[in-house]
């Protein structure tokens, strides 16, 4: 057995006051109930809430205080994510990875920004994968990474067995999404800690995901703390053996015959994909997809040029 204790933390974010000083109560009153808690995961955006117009250069003093926490404590710490300004002038939805010696070992800037409500946020393009010494390999995606299932097949094929997953899910897709990560845990076959916020950082209902699909833990819609202990050795015997003694997913993916020309951008194979129209927020009386919906004839139609995302929630609000 390869045990290792991981701890979800999921509480209420504010969206134009700082949660700094919150997450880091948090994490004492955590440590004092649960001392034997190895790493921590909060939710996506969770420092400083849902807005853009506090987005932060990195390095910046919140992080430091975390780094002094996880050092503290003795604990792998990754504090949810940030708005992070660059110096180019864009905007990532970032998160670290802090060691238990307060060193920063990994960044991730999210992939897939929830456009075309987040926008303005720039994705990033490289995985985040970390090793914890004599336990095992770890990966970072944040919340609509999850639904773009070439996010983790990327992680796992690189051999991480935990995927580390804060969300901000305020909306009804929740359901959805619960259902995306217990699919991810059983495609995968990894562990999936899946960490929501409450108020401007969500509606809760975190959860934790065996490599079998099975749900070690639900929250509701209240605070919570769920420390979890894991096993990677049951990954490494369903990777091994198949997910219950039956279909093992990863060999089978690795020794295919077939091969995916969609994901080769000049194939064409996707053009069906650019007749859906611009990536843009719906507005009242909306009528898209209604005079488009099937691919043999829309295939034949002239793709009408882009137009700019409307924001609603995650990013920027009003005018800069």
């Amino acid at each position: 057995m390869t045990p290792f204790a991981i701890a979800g933390v999921q509480m209420h974010v504010a969206a134009l006051t700082s949660n700094v000083e919150g997450i880091r109560h948090r994490i004492d009153i955590l440590m004092a109930r649960f001392p034997w808690v190895q790493m921590v995961l909060f939710s996506e955006l969770a420092p400083y809430g849902p807005l853009d117009q506090y987005a932060q250069p990195f390095p910046n003093d919140a992080i430091d205080q975390f780094r002094e926490d996880a050092r503290r404590h003795g604990i792998w710490l990754i504090p949810g994510s940030m708005f992070e300004k660059a110096e180019d002038g864009h905007i990532y939805n970032t998160s670290v990875v802090i060691n238990p010696q307060g060193e920063i070992v990994a960044r991730y800037r999210k992939m897939f920004p929830f456009r075309p409500y987040e926008a303005g946020i720039t994705g990033g393009s490289d995985f985040c994968v970390f090793d914890v010494p004599d336990v095992g390999r770890f990966g970072l995606s944040i919340c609509y990474d999850i639904w773009f299932p070439e996010t983790t097949r990327q992680l796992t094929s690189m051999g991480v067995e935990v995927l580390l997953h804060p969300v901000l899910t305020g909306t009804t897709d929740r359901d959805a999404e619960i259902a995306i990560a217990r699919a991810t845990a059983a495609q995968f076959q990894c562990y999936v800690f899946d960490v929501n916020g409450l108020g401007a950082g969500g509606v809760g209902r975190s959860l934790v995901v065996d490599p079998s699909a099975t749900v070690l833990h639900q929250s509701a819609g209240q605070e919570d703390m769920f420390p979890i202990e894991v096993d990677l050795d049951l990954v490494r015997r369903q990777r091994e053996a198949g997910l219950k003694g039956l279909g093992q997913v990863l060999k089978s993916f690795r020794d295919r015959e077939a091969e995916f020309p969609v994901y080769d951008r000049t194939s064409g194979s996707d053009a069906y994909l650019y007749t859906l129209g611009p990536l843009e927020a719906q507005r009242q009386g909306s009528r898209a997809g209604v005079d488009m919906t099937d691919p043999r004839t829309a295939l034949a139609r002239e793709v009408q040029p882009g137009t700019a995302a409307v924001p609603m929630f995650k990013g920027r609000t009003g005018s800069p």
